[in-house]
């Protein structure tokens, strides 16, 4: 079959399915499957598939059709610039998790150096003056790495900081290892299979996490791909949201220097409990993103 032909086919699956962005979809799969990039679909139209391609283009719609994500079929994920290995043992990295890295950048103030980055966070929050105190070499730790993206974009922007990153999970840790040595950042990020904080040596300047925070009461709401095929600890923290969130933020705050800073990605469901959680901190702020979502959550230690 021709290369126009076996896409048009995909869509039309894809659409019968209810899949989101059908075209969009059929096109990922295309170049996964062929192995090209999008100007050649388009140049080369007539391109007839052999057995192999159309078996393994068939196979990616046919996962994609029952909901898979197309990031677990394809095996990568855009973030920050870079391309990272993901597999179902990791959360998928959201364009919104760069706002934590943005965050991060602000405060030790530093603008990121990837040519090709576009701040998502509100222009109010980035024009925040970067805080006195807090330098480029500082130590900072991202709590439930996951696949890593947080940390390796830290990596990349901070050269002479001090990366810790920590998961329970040793599959996790396996592709946060994976994406850190894919990227040559291997040397500059420390990782610890652990729970949260425990085990590390303080005194951090940073504890940087995007933990789980969508309560099991939200679950209706939650996309059903999410909630059937990425890792369920990594996206649920318990009945109400806040049940990660309620145990890392004593071991944050026993763990930095004060005047060290907590940055963490949040949903707009938990933020007025999230307040509570931190009394007795300072400069407690709220970044929202560009649809006005509280997004990013920073608090100081005093």
């Amino acid at each position: 079959m021709q290369l126009r032909p076996a896409l048009n086919e995909a869509i039309e699956r894809l659409t019968a399915e209810r899949v989101p962005s059908p075209r969009m979809n059929a096109e990922l799969l295309l170049m996964f499957a062929f192995g090209c990039d999008r100007a050649y679909l388009f140049a080369h139209p007539e391109r007839e598939l052999t057995s192999d391609e159309m078996s393994r283009y068939d196979t990616a719609v046919g996962e994609r059709s029952r909901g898979v994500p197309a990031q677990y079929i394809t095996g990568h994920q855009e973030f920050w610039g870079m391309d990272l290995i993901v597999t179902p043992a990791v959360l998928i990295p959201r364009p919104e998790t760069e706002h934590v890295v943005e965050a991060v950048l602000q405060t030790v103030g530093v603008r990121p150096q990837a040519s090709d980055h576009k701040p998502r966070a509100s222009e109010e929050f980035m024009e925040v003056p970067a805080v006195r105190g807090l330098r480029s070499d500082a130590r900072i730790v991202d709590v439930a790495t996951g696949s890593g993206c947080v940390a390796l974009a830290l990596a990349k922007e901070l050269p002479h900081a001090e990366i810790h990153a920590t998961d329970n999970s040793s599959a996790a840790l396996e592709v946060a290892r994976a994406n850190a040595a894919r990227h040559q950042l291997e040397d500059r990020i420390q990782f610890h299979e652990t729970d949260l904080l425990a085990g590390l040596k303080p005194p951090f300047d940073l504890v940087v996490s995007n933990p789980p925070y969508v309560g099991d009461c939200e679950e209706d709401q939650v996309q059903l791909e999410v909630r059937k095929f990425e890792p369920r600890s990594a996206v649920f923290a318990g009945p109400t949201g806040t049940e990660v969130i309620a145990r890392l933020i004593p071991q944050a705050h026993s763990i930095l220097r004060p005047g060290g800073w907590l940055i963490m990605e949040v949903s707009g469901t938990i933020v007025d409990r999230l307040r509570n959680l931190l009394e007795g901190w300072d400069n407690v702020e709220v970044a929202t993103d560009l649809q006005a979502i509280p997004r990013v959550v920073k608090a100081r230690k005093r």
